[in-house]
């Protein structure tokens, strides 16, 4: 039983009238009126223990769009429940509307609809329904609240998608099945042609010039059914944030494309997440499967606050990938993390996989490092320049390791990595 406003109103009214009533007996009736008023509008009030919940609607949004949640009340009681009805979730789940009314006559049933904008990754799960039933004076309500379980799973939003169509013409390109000014260069053969001004003399086929008495090239084209595999940084430095994103966010949206991208030009792509342990992994997954399953493990993953263990991490990577493949590792280039942990394992590493290091640089660093304005913008743009030499430091002794490094702002991140691995199919080394 739950009292409304008016009862509350009412009851005021009833404790100052009696200070100008003549008797107690004036009292007596007022309460007493009081009192049947609310145990009439208790009997009248619908029956929400009666009530029966049920679901339906998506279970999946791409974050920044909408999800349609419906919930369908069923009135199993004999009497029409009128009631306020409220669909309590996390507020990250961006529910609305907060409160609906609701009219189910006995026997029938209605259907609220909800309407979801997630503002974060992850699950989001519906916490309980609240169902206030009020009687036909206002005076009191019967109210409920149970749970109708619902999951909606909120998906990384990709943004990046967006460059995919280019990046794919650019690999028609490489691959010759697009027509284009030049041939990808691979190790796998084509094709034979006539020497044209500009071909490069290592590619004449001098047995072939013999027999047909004309100069003739070999042609090649990217190889296909090579092994990438993503590996996500999910530690503390993947939480910092690069202006309102997460590292970790614009890591996920790198490889995303990344994986698209491999997929369609015949590679086989594995993702691992991993901080101390393994957080998520899609392996085996086919060309049309793979984005899907990519998005789903990403989904729910979170930075931990704790330092990667590079030295598992390395481990687990070798013991799973026996033939030589690209590994990319996206992380940050912090250097304690890296020259502690991952520096000394990559010999090991290099020695049997091509390595590519992906990391998120941020903008405002170099935003500071062009302040000169006042004293405080001097000597921010010192420390700037402090950190932007630092990370050319640490690029350069990874690249003397034979590691590839991208380095790139959140917004050209994704489209650098791409770019990366088609030059990497176009030199023949993938």
């Amino acid at each position: 039983m739950a009292l409304t406003g008016r009862l509350g109103l009412l009851a005021l009214l009833g404790a100052i009238v009696p200070l100008f009533a003549p008797s107690w007996w004036t009292l007596f009736a007022v309460w007493g009126v009081l009192l049947l008023g609310v145990a009439a509008d208790l009997a009248l009030a619908g029956n929400v223990r009666a009530l029966r919940f049920h679901r339906a609607g998506d279970t999946n949004v791409r974050l920044g769009e909408t999800a349609q949640v419906s919930l369908i009340v069923e009135n199993l009681g004999r009497r029409r429940l009128k009631a306020r009805l409220r669909d309590v979730w996390p507020p990250s789940a961006g529910a609305t509307p907060r409160t609906v009314k609701v009219d189910v006559p006995a026997g029938e049933r209605r259907r609220v609809e909800m309407t979801l904008t997630p503002t974060r990754r992850g699950d989001r799960k519906a916490v309980t329904v609240v169902v206030r039933s009020v009687g036909p004076l206002g005076l009191a309500a019967r109210q409920l609240s149970r749970s109708a379980p619902w999951t909606v799973r909120a998906l990384p939003a990709f943004p990046s998608r967006r460059h995919l169509p280019a990046k794919l013409a650019r690999l028609r390109e490489l691959t010759g099945a697009h027509v284009a000014l030049i041939r990808g260069q691979g190790t796998e053969f084509d094709s034979l042609r006539e020497y044209v001004d500009g071909d490069d003399v290592r590619s004449i086929d001098w047995r072939a010039t013999a027999r047909r008495g004309d100069v003739v090239v070999r042609t090649w084209r990217p190889e296909r059914d090579r092994r990438i595999y993503l590996v996500l940084d999910t530690g503390r430095t993947s939480a910092g944030r690069v202006g309102d994103v997460p590292r970790l966010d614009c890591s996920m949206d790198a490889a995303l494309l990344l994986g698209a991208l491999a997929s369609r030009a015949g590679d086989r792509v594995d993702l691992l997440a991993y901080d101390r342990r393994v957080r998520a992994r899609v392996e085996g997954a086919s060309r049309t499967d793979l984005l899907p399953a990519m998005v789903h493990a990403l989904a729910p993953l979170d930075p931990e606050l704790l330092e990667c263990d590079a030295a598992g991490m390395v481990s687990t990577l070798m013991a799973r990938v026996r033939q030589r493949c690209l590994v990319v590792l996206l992380t940050e280039l912090n250097t304690a993390a890296i020259e502690e942990g991952l520096l000394p394992l990559l010999p090991q590493l290099t020695a049997r996989h091509l390595v590519m290091i992906a990391a998120v640089s941020d903008p405002r660093v170099a935003e500071m490092a062009e302040g000169r304005g006042d004293l405080a913008s001097v000597y921010d743009a010192a420390a700037a320049e402090r950190a932007r030499a630092e990370r050319r430091r640490l690029t350069a002794e990874l690249r003397g390791h034979g590691v590839e490094v991208v380095d790139a702002p959140p917004a050209e991140i994704a489209p650098a990595l791409a770019d990366a691995y088609l030059a990497l199919k176009a030199a023949g080394r993938l």
